[in-house]
């Protein structure tokens, strides 16, 4: 896959990476080599079974990459968000229902794993490193993915839906979100550029086509070509489950062309383009919206880095969880 960062900056990203990693691996419980004794092969093995879904439809990876982010928000990353069965689960969460994909993927790895290392690797890591396969099998960074998460055997829907961000919120919604995961402005840009791949639902934004927040008229930051296109696409009273691409113009391939989108109105969700265009962004989120858009090195560093260190929110390690058989029920 092509990649347009410098041979310098990649160099800087690398060695920022890198120390960014050891300084993290010192205050975490987690560790690069996990399972080097026990499962020395889970990473090749998540590698190829992810390769294969991908090669079955490109869109998994966004998919993929999702459920680490929406597992990690609530509960911690714990595998929360695959666990099957109840009202008030996060797969029936406003943020997950009829819209996070990916678990029968998980199940297939997981299975894959299982039967070359029964009851060792858990389903928190393995989305762990499936979020990080699929950036780089979609053209963006790689990174060393700190493992040693346990599984944990409550999922709360309640909580999902309150912290995970939404596409009608504020900036400094959005912004306070990621702060109560210790998570900063760097943080909220550089993992909002995630959606350089994946699909949207038409309901997730089509409040900015017509009437945008009482005003009687569209959402006047989007871009009158996008506008008309999204209008023919997702007509009021129409099928709100019609998708489009988060990343016009460059769907599949992980890269900084998203930051680019944003600067010319083409951000699709108004979570998106409120990192540039908001008034509270000038201060906060715009200066870094720019620099990605310039920088695909900057990002892809930045990236990774935020990746890590979500990956460590609030893990279960020790005896602390468990490690699940099935990664959508408990352990019995």
């Amino acid at each position: 896959m092509k990649r347009s960062c410098s041979s310098s900056g990649c160099y800087f990203w690398l060695m920022n990476m890198n120390m960014f990693l050891l300084l993290l691996a010192v205050k975490s419980e987690l560790t690069t080599d996990f399972y080097k004794s026990s499962c020395p092969n889970v990473s090749k093995i998540v590698r190829r079974e992810v390769k294969k879904a991908l090669t079955n439809e490109m869109r998994m990876a966004a998919s993929l990459l999702r459920l680490h982010f929406h597992d990690c928000f609530v509960n911690g990353c714990d595998g929360s968000i695959l666990l099957d069965g109840g009202d008030d689960g996060e797969k029936s969460a406003v943020p997950n229902l009829n819209s996070a994909r990916g678990y029968d993927v998980v199940d297939t790895i997981k299975s894959s794993v299982e039967s070359e290392c029964d009851g060792v690797v858990s389903c928190a890591d393995i989305l762990a490193i499936a979020a990080r396969d699929s950036v780089f099998l979609s053209g963006g960074p790689s990174w060393k993915v700190l493992l040693g998460r346990r599984d944990g055997t409550v999922s709360n829907g309640t909580l999902a839906n309150e912290a995970l961000p939404a596409p009608f919120d504020p900036l400094d919604t959005i912004i306070s979100k990621f702060a109560n995961m210790g998570l900063n402005l760097t943080d909220v840009v550089s993992l909002s550029g995630a959606h350089t791949i994946g699909r949207a639902r038409c309901t997730l934004f089509s409040n900015r086509l017509s009437n945008f927040s009482g005003t009687g008229a569209p959402d006047t930051t989007l871009d009158t070509d996008m506008l008309s296109d999204l209008q023919s696409l997702c007509p009021q009273n129409g099928d709100g489950n019609v998708t489009t691409v988060l990343d016009r113009n460059s769907s599949d391939l992980f890269d900084n062309h998203y930051f680019e989108n944003l600067l010319s109105g083409k951000g699709l969700l108004s979570s998106d383009q409120i990192l540039f265009s908001s008034d509270e962004a000038n201060s906060t989120t715009k200066p870094l919206v720019q620099s990605y858009s310039n920088d695909s090195g900057l990002f892809f560093g930045d990236f990774s880095n935020s990746m890590i260190k979500m990956g460590n929110i609030n893990i279960k390690t020790g005896t602390d969880g468990e490690i699940r058989k099935n990664c959508r029920v408990i352990n019995s």
